[in-house]
């Protein structure tokens, strides 16, 4: 088929590679402007833009997806179908019918669950158990055009929503390419169900501080499903310090007392939500359910992300000294 592919970060270059390894002509692909990121500024290009180089491939960056320059330049490629994978834009409707077969766009979630642009975040922050991915037309209304594929996966128990994506965007790259066998061979896509709708805008810096007078689960979704970005916080000794990972155990905290033969006078004070206890291989923080999480991989403001133990040695941590 000849295809015009659009994408962005790293999570989409599985599936432009998959689309050149099964014989698909990609005649060009769509990818975001390159522009100033980081503390440096210094000019960062999407990690598709710099795959389409190296396959040789044109690469269109629009300022916009309805300027008039890239709807003519879209219409004058006349592909047979458009595959979208974290494009990060919206179609606009004029361009939506120029391809024969349309926009083909590949999801991380199974909709109509988790419709929006942070479905694996979203989920794993819900406490799901499973994902997948599926593939659908684009129409106009947000990722919920009708369904042509869809793969359900099992979340790790540990996994975190970078990770969980990089296994999806493997997925989804052999997905797209059976997509593009079944619309050869004449399948239709099948409308989506009007039941079980929801939905994932982007995760917010200020939504992923924790509380931790909430129960211990709930607080390891949230770390989970902000891992990498934008990264679980909390504050300790009035400085930012970001909870990247806990192990899969939560300790009930009289039962770690016991263990770590702590005074039974101090229970009181060790079962309040935030406190911390160091030991020489784990850092455990009480939760509001007053159950422990083991805080296994910590990041200071402006430093380097390390082991919760090593943190709490370097930062000199008393037991008894509380995160907020």
């Amino acid at each position: 088929m000849r295809v015009l592919f659009a994408g962005a970060p790293d999570i989409a270059v599985p599936s432009l590679h998959a689309l050149l390894s099964a014989g698909h002509d990609v005649v060009a692909v769509v990818s975001k402007p390159d522009a100033p990121a980081g503390r440096g500024r210094s000019i960062e290009t999407s990690a598709v833009t710099v795959a389409a180089r190296e396959a040789g491939i044109p690469v269109l960056q629009p300022p916009h997806a309805a300027s008039p320059a890239f709807v003519t330049a879209v219409q004058d490629l006349a592909v047979e179908v458009a595959v979208v994978v974290a494009w990060g834009a919206f179609v606009p409707d004029q361009l939506l019918v120029v391809p024969r077969h349309g926009w083909i766009n590949a999801h991380f979630s199974l909709l109509p669950a988790y419709r929006g642009a942070a479905p694996v975040q979203r989920a794993l922050i819900a406490g799901e158990t499973s994902s997948g991915v599926t593939t659908f037309r684009l129409v106009s209304g947000m990722d919920a055009g009708p369904v042509y594929r869809q793969k359900i996966i099992d979340i790790a128990v540990d996994e975190v929503a970078g990770e969980l994506l990089t296994r999806l965007s493997h997925v989804a790259a052999q997905e797209l390419v059976s997509t593009l066998t079944d619309i050869t061979n004449g399948l239709q896509p099948v409308p989506q169900s009007d039941v079980g709708v929801t939905f994932a805008p982007k995760l917010k810096v200020e939504e992923v501080r924790l509380n931790l007078r909430e129960p211990a689960e709930r607080i390891r979704g949230l770390i989970r499903g902000a891992n990498p970005n934008p990264g679980a916080w909390c504050e300790f000794r009035n400085s930012r310090l970001k909870v990247l990972r806990t192990e899969q155990q939560s300790i009930d905290c009289y039962q770690a007392a016991l263990a770590l033969v702590m005074p039974v006078a101090d229970l009181k004070r060790l079962m309040a939500p935030g406190v911390l206890f160091p030991s020489k291989r784990t850092l455990l923080v009480c939760c509001g359910d007053a159950r422990f999480l083991a805080l296994s991989e910590l990041q200071a403001n402006g430093k380097r992300p390390l082991p919760g133990a090593e943190w709490a040695r370097g930062a000199r941590v008393q037991p008894g000294e509380r995160l907020a």
